[in-house]
C-alpha cells in the first residue's frame, strides 16, 4: 500500500534545461510518450532538488525525511480519455537516502538509485555534483544567480520559463517493469524561480551519443527555486502494452 500524498519543503531546488532535437528526442522516449515542443525545440533537463521534513500529509509530526535528489526530466504529452495530458517523463531518480531507495516505488511513487552527492552554496553561488552508486549516472553544475535568462535561451523571459514549468507538474517515472511508469503530481504552496548564470555543466545522460548525438542537446538555461511549502500527490500509473 502507497501513501497517497507526503509533504515537505524543497529547500533547494535547480533546475538545468536542455534544448533538444525533436527527432533525436522522440527516438529516446518510450510510448506513450511524446516530446513537448517549445519554440520548434523539445526541452529535457535535470533536477537537483534538497527536501526537508518530508512526512506523510496527515503526519501531526513537524519533523520528517531530508535527503538530496536528481531526477532527469523530460517534457511530455500523452494521449489519455481522448484528451491531450502534459507533464514530465523521468527516465532516472537518483538520491542520497537510503530509506527513500527503499520507499520509492513501494511506499510512495518512483524509484530511486542510491547516489553521493556534494554540494557547494555560498548564496548567490550553488555548485551541485552526484555520482550514482552504480556510477551509471552523473551530474554536475556550477553558477550563480543572476536576473536574466542568456541571450541565446529559447524562453523570451524568466516569465516564459517560469509559467512553463510551473505546468509541467505532473510527473511519470520509469520503473523495473517495463511499460509501467510511476505517476506523481508536485503541487507547490507558491512558485518563484530565479535565474542561475551557469558556468559549468555535466550529465552523462544528456551526453550519452548513442542516445544524443553530438549537436542534439544545447544547454539552454538554469533556475533555483528556495524554501518552497509542496505536496506530492500520487496518481494512477500509466501501464501501456509492449505489444501496442
Amino acid at each position: 500500500m502507497r501513501i497517497p500524498a507526503i509533504k515537505g519543503i524543497i529547500d533547494r531546488r535547480i533546475l538545468v534545461n536542455f534544448r533538444i532535437d525533436p527527432d533525436v528526442m522522440a527516438a529516446a522516449l518510450p510510448e506513450p510518450f511524446k516530446p513537448q515542443l517549445y519554440d520548434g525545440w523539445a526541452v529535457g533537463g535535470i533536477c537537483l532538488i534538497r527536501l526537508k521534513k518530508i512526512r506523510p500529509k496527515m503526519s501531526p509530526l513537524p519533523f520528517g525525511l531530508s535527503s538530496e535528489n536528481a531526477a532527469h526530466r523530460i517534457a511530455v504529452e500523452w494521449e489519455a480519455d481522448g484528451e491531450r495530458k502534459q507533464g514530465v517523463y523521468i527516465p532516472r531518480r537518483d538520491t542520497d537516502s537510503r530509506l527513500s531507495s527503499f520507499a520509492g516505488g513501494r511506499i510512495f511513487p518512483g524509484e530511486h538509485h542510491l547516489a553521493v552527492f556534494t554540494v557547494e552554496e555560498n548564496d548567490p553561488e550553488y555548485a551541485v555534483g552526484m555520482l550514482s552508486a552504480d556510477t551509471k549516472t552523473s551530474v554536475s553544475v556550477k553558477g550563480e544567480v543572476t536576473d536574466q535568462l542568456p541571450s541565446f535561451s529559447i524562453f523570451k523571459s524568466l516569465d516564459d520559463v517560469s509559467a512553463f514549468f510551473e505546468q509541467g507538474s505532473v510527473g511519470y517515472s520509469a520503473t523495473k517493469k517495463d511499460g509501467v511508469y510511476d505517476g506523481l503530481e508536485l503541487q507547490c504552496k507558491d512558485w518563484q524561480v530565479h535565474a542561475l548564470n551557469v558556468v559549468g555543466v555535466t550529465s552523462s545522460y544528456f551526453e550519452d551519443q548513442k542516445v544524443f548525438p553530438a549537436g542534439s542537446v544545447h544547454f539552454d538555461n538554469a533556475l533555483l527555486m528556495k524554501n518552497i511549502h509542496h505536496e506530492w500527490h500520487s496518481l494512477e500509473n500509466i501501464c501501456c502494452s509492449m505489444n501496442g
